[in-house]
């Protein structure tokens, strides 16, 4: 083999070589976007209100109306964060404008003292913003000792102004969900929301 023959021979290595690193990269990269994109789009939504999430209201009297919907409640914990978390009732009928209030029970089977926020939002996702808690365990962090079950309410009505959206006439059940995270997860996220934010 010739000398050029060999110098084209290293260079279609060297390019094949680079070609191999930037598809690991990029593979590397989409998996890694993959594991954080459920917990940081539940960051976005939380902060930004997007994506069906909750309005928080003053408790005060608004209308009643003969208007029926079913509320249905969800549970999840993030990966990192050990406890048993679970709503107390899978679902609540109730008219548009009654306040009502849900209970979820969470249990830390661990050894030790574990901090933990939830994330929230409601589906079908355009009906969120008519979704009013008055007050909920989600507002605060909740710390569990060792050992430790609680039981947290939420507190909540559908805003009669449902009814002025032609867009969601037909809307007849919600679901409201919450998710977990330990502390230190959910000040990961918020960081590197913020790191993004500030490289765009």
């Amino acid at each position: 083999m010739t000398n050029e023959a060999l110098k084209n021979t290293k260079n279609i290595a060297i390019k094949n070589n680079r070609l191999a690193a930037i598809f690991l990269g990029v593979a590397f990269g989409m998996v890694g976007m993959a594991y954080a994109a459920v917990p940081l789009y539940d960051l976005f939504c939380k902060v930004t209100g997007y994506g069906g999430t909750t309005q928080v209201v003053e408790a005060g009297s608004v209308p009643v109306l003969a208007r029926d919907v079913r509320v249905r409640f969800a549970a999840s914990t993030h990966r990192d964060m050990p406890w048993h978390f679970s709503p107390l009732q899978n679902d609540q009928h109730l008219k548009v404008g009654e306040q009502a209030i849900a209970y979820y029970e969470a249990y830390n089977p661990t050894g030790q003292a574990i901090t933990g926020t939830a994330t929230f939002n409601v589906t079908p996702h355009k009906a969120g913003v008519y979704f009013a808690k008055v007050d909920c365990f989600c507002f605060t962090e909740q710390t569990l000792q060792p050992g430790e079950r609680v039981s947290m309410p939420v507190v909540y009505y559908i805003d009669p102004t449902i009814a002025e959206d032609a867009g969601l006439d037909d809307i007849d059940e919600v679901t409201l969900s919450y998710t977990f995270f330990t502390r230190e997860a959910e000040d990961a996220m918020a960081a590197l929301v913020l790191d993004q934010t500030e490289q765009n």
